[in-house]
């Protein structure tokens, strides 16, 4: 009979020395994958931490590149040189229109504009938008149906029943005349989010003409962008380090809306080798005020509001052009 085979055991110091290389390999291993992580999600936080935090039209926070990204997605790629964001645009490039976001801000973002709702005022912090020459030759009828805005908590849900018997007008931030191009963006630039209290002679008179004129504007250029919002004299004065003697009035049944001091509203063109923007300061009162006395630089409207406008556009020509104030090249 055949004998058995017996196994050898491995010698004791053979299993050790094995075990020794083991650790020594796989300890270093696991340390530098956890380093490695932990790094990637440190530097992940680090650049987050630079993109400024919104709260939702509902309540929630949001990151701002998420309340504006579908938009963005939709309009137009991404330009990261002086050269490509002067090219004319055919659609929107990186939403070059909106200002610098701040923290905690509502945004909401509707198809033809972005707007920051005030929950203390009950209107727009401002309104923003890009018109182009196309835009501008829509044939769309008025809405006239001013509505409540579903994208924004109940609780700030003003309606036309707040403006009635007050003396104001449910003044367009982002002019209907510039949604005639298609029926959704006609329903949406109603919406009360869109509107702040404006007395008659102003909306029928210089703003009027200021909306004609950015529209005549987008035809020459190719396409303009364009940010608009109130001014309250509380906050002006807190900006110039004086305190306001003035009571801010507000309108408003279920809803309190304040009604502003003045607007503002600014307005840029990246026409390659013709780029330009200006400002625009109105009061909100009866009185005449010609386009030529009312404009100013887009700085002086920054310092007044305490916003940066068309961030997106590069440093370099956003800070050439924003120091100027030349109504001659517009017109």
């Amino acid at each position: 009979m055949s004998k058995k085979r017996r196994r050898k055991n491995k010698s004791p110091k053979k299993v050790l020395a094995l075990l020794a290389v083991v650790l020594l390999v796989g300890i270093p291993l696991l340390a530098y994958t956890a380093a490695d992580k932990f790094m990637s999600g440190k530097a992940e936080q680090d650049v987050n931490a630079d993109l400024p935090i919104v709260q939702d039209a509902r309540g929630g926070d949001i990151d701002v590149s998420e309340a504006t990204s579908n938009r963005a997605s939709d309009r137009g790629a991404s330009a990261n040189e002086e050269t490509s964001a002067k090219k004319p645009k055919t659609g929107n490039v990186r939403l070059m229109e909106l200002p610098a976001t701040k923290r905690g801000e509502v945004i909401i973002s509707h198809s033809a504009y972005t707007l920051s709702f005030n929950t203390q005022h009950n209107n727009p912090n401002w309104v923003a938008w890009e018109l182009t020459a196309t835009e501008v030759d829509g044939n769309g009828r008025r809405s006239n149906e001013f509505q409540p805005d579903p994208d924004i908590d109940e609780r700030h849900r003003v309606t036309t029943d707040d403006y009635k018997g007050s003396g104001y007008d449910r003044g367009h931030m982002c002019p209907a005349a510039d949604n005639k191009f298609e029926a959704r963006a006609m329903t949406e630039c109603f919406y009360m989010t869109n509107m702040c209290p404006q007395l008659h002679e102003l909306n029928a008179g210089g703003w009027e003409s200021l909306e004609s004129k950015c529209r005549d504007w987008a035809k020459a250029e190719g396409s303009v962008l364009i940010v608009c919002g109130p001014v309250y004299d509380s906050e002006l004065k807190a900006r110039q380090g004086e305190v306001s003697t003035r009571k801010q009035k507000t309108i408003g049944k279920e809803h309190r809306v304040t009604v502003p001091t003045g607007f503002f509203k600014c307005v840029m063109s990246l026409r390659e080798g013709h780029e330009k923007a200006i400002g625009f300061y109105y009061t909100n009162d009866d009185k005449k005020q010609p386009m030529n006395e009312v404009c100013m630089t887009v700085d002086d409207i920054e310092a007044m509001t305490g916003y940066d406008f068309f961030v997106n556009v590069p440093d370099k020509l956003e800070k050439r052009i924003e120091a100027q104030c030349r109504l001659r090249d517009w017109k």
